[in-house]
């Protein structure tokens, strides 16, 4: 009866959860594109009086021009400052005043602001993000401030946490050529050569409303959104009209490569692979979902293989995790980190590592192991829909590189179609 019981309750389970996301129908989604090129979606979400407002650029970090690492970022920070019809502050004081958030960040792909706002307040931000997509004003008193800003935040989140160290330069050597290897933040030395100019011709090259997506999400009708964001955004001239996203293609890797970095303020070393794969815009068939299910059977819960083995069994970790980044342009990431117990040496983990790999090679994966992967991926999707903001963020990011509603829709079902082989 031990045997049998926790087969059949992780069947029911598994149904469950998939009928659970069959019975979550796509939100009734609005989609329009404006005759200066801007794309507005509009994701409908009535549960609360709240309004999320996105612009989406599609460029980023890895688009910033050789030798001018940070300006994709760095621009982030100076679209802050005033514009033209806009005193520096402005925009961010109208949104505390009314209890709203307002953010920005910025990837390797794209580039993204944010307000979280009250529905009636939705008019008003996307003034003043219509405003600063046209009207950004620039001068060299706010542009040495600003990247003094840039260059400490550098500092807090790189140079003084041995863990993005050892990331950075992970990533620098995981990619010779590609813009992938170059930090977001930018390196150090080429931060300190950014100039006014630098900034103006970035924003020129791609903040123009026919390289942009607008997502909204909220307590909103979405034709009425729609034409409000017509009367406002449409205003909005496009600057070029072409725009291209030229990137070094990284060469074929032929050996492995390592990197060892050691710090005086690490009491207990880590351990990372990296290797480099397809991502969901590059991948063949269901190459990309394949590595997000095999990212759960590797190390995405206690029931994985790496943590069962490493931390339950052998007593080699007390962490053990592996991922896939498949949210990318170009290529993607599949990888591993691992904290030893005290005492075991490295080669003990990557020895570990590799006979788990060579298992998975040698005998594939069980039925058993990839329904709960599926599952949990599964369950996501549910959690996801359940957060207006995690909506629109997911939206954002996939038209932002490129993709289309159908590859967010379809998901479930993709991930679903994966096989043991």
């Amino acid at each position: 009866m031990r045997l049998i019981l926790p087969a059949v309750m992780f069947c029911i389970f598994a149904t469950g959860v998939r009928a659970a996301v069959n019975e979550i129908a796509p939100p009734d989604i609005a989609r329009a594109t404006l005759e200066n090129g801007l794309e507005v979606v509009v994701i409908p979400d009535r549960r609360a009086p709240v309004v999320t407002h996105m612009v989406w650029y599609k460029a980023g970090a890895a688009d910033d021009p050789p030798g001018k690492s940070g300006i994709a970022h760095f621009l982030e920070h100076l679209m802050f400052k005033g514009t033209k019809n806009t005193p520096a502050g402005e925009f961010s004081r109208k949104v505390a005043e009314i209890g709203g958030r307002e953010n920005a960040f910025t990837s390797f792909d794209y580039t993204a602001y944010f307000q979280k706002v009250s529905p009636e307040a939705l008019e008003m931000v996307m003034g003043y993000e219509a405003d600063r997509m046209e009207n950004l004003v620039l001068t060299d008193e706010v542009i040495k401030p600003e990247k003094n800003v840039v260059l400490q935040e550098r500092r807090s989140r790189v140079d003084a946490n041995p863990d993005a160290i050892l990331s950075e330069t992970v990533d620098a050597t995981l990619f010779y050529h590609h813009p992938y290897g170059i930090p977001v933040i930018g390196w150090p030395q080429e931060l300190q050569g950014l100039t006014r100019e630098d900034a103006i011709a970035f924003y020129n090259r791609f903040y123009s409303p026919n390289n942009a997506i607008l997502v909204v999400a909220g307590d909103v009708d979405p034709e009425a959104t729609i034409e409000m964001a017509r009367d406002i955004y449409g205003k909005v001239e496009k600057r070029v009209e072409t725009i291209e996203r030229s990137r070094t293609v990284e060469p074929e890797p032929v050996a492995a490569r390592m990197v060892e970095y050691r710090d005086e303020r690490v009491r207990l070393p880590n351990w990372q692979r990296l290797y480099m794969t397809p991502s969901y815009m590059t991948a063949d068939g269901l190459q990309a979902e394949s590595l997000d299910v095999l990212s759960g059977i590797l190390g995405g819960a206690s029931t994985s293989r790496l943590y069962r083995e490493l931390v339950l069994e052998k007593k080699l970790a007390t962490s053990a995790s592996a991922y896939y980044r498949g949210t990318a342009l170009d290529q993607g990431q599949f990888g591993f980190h691992i904290s030893p117990r005290p005492g075991v040496k490295l080669p003990e983990i990557e020895s570990a590592i590799d006979e788990i790999i060579a298992d998975i090679l040698e005998n594939g994966v069980t039925q058993e192991e990839l329904e709960r992967a599926k599952n949990n991926l599964l369950k996501s999707i549910i959690f996801e829909r359940d957060s207006q903001t995690t909506m629109a963020r997911l939206y954002g990011s996939v038209l932002s590189l490129g993709g289309d509603l159908s590859d967010i829709h379809e998901w479930p079902s993709r991930i679903d179609e994966v096989t043991v082989d």
